[in-house]
């Protein structure tokens, strides 16, 4: 990291710009831009979420996962640059296979929510999802460098995951699923 800031109060963003990583600026609305608050924001959300009471090993992969983000957040800044990779994918892909394995199966679709922790890691899911079809959009824009195919794996491997932990939580908590009535009565 060569330049860390010793001030917060920058003002060379009030032309609408910012800067990049790699030191050039871009229009705050540039779809480089857009992904990587995005990503930020998905890094707030697991804050949030990190805030509520949760079983250590939980807590310790979201841990791992801000830290991840962090760098996916530098990965964008830097057009060209490759920081997530294969191993991050497959340490998503292996805590999917852990929280999975005692997990019943689903035969219901499943709402959003039960306890505080579980709906938190649903909003998670969902900016995670959104953060994943920004990159896609980036992608297919194909503006500037192109973006690393791990970094697209590891946004779909997490919202899965994000998705797994909302059903752990919710057990951990003394619950369960919130399932979907497909046949109820309307009002």
């Amino acid at each position: 990291m060569a330049n860390r800031l010793s001030t917060i109060v920058t003002r060379t963003g009030d032309d609408g710009t910012t800067g990049l990583g790699d030191g050039t600026r871009t229009r705050k609305d540039d779809a480089r831009v857009q992904v990587m608050g995005e990503v930020d924001e998905l890094n707030s959300t697991v804050g949030v979420l990190l805030a509520e009471p949760l079983p250590d090993p939980v807590r310790a992969d979201l841990m791992q996962i801000q830290h991840d983000l962090f760098d996916l957040g530098g990965e964008l800044s830097i057009p060209g640059y490759r920081i997530l990779g294969e191993a991050h994918v497959a340490r998503l892909d292996e805590r999917l296979a852990h929280y999975n394995a005692d997990l019943p199966r689903l035969a219901e679709f499943i709402l959003p929510g039960g306890s505080r922790p579980a709906a938190l890691a649903h909003v998670c899911r969902t900016v995670c999802r959104r953060a994943e079809r920004s990159l896609v959009a980036l992608e297919q824009a194909g503006a500037g460098q192109p973006v690393g195919v791990a970094a697209r794996q590891y946004l779909n491997r997490l919202s899965d995951l994000m998705f797994v932990l909302a059903r752990v939580l919710n057990r951990a908590g003394g619950g369960s699923d919130v399932l979907w009535r497909h046949e109820r009565n309307s009002p």
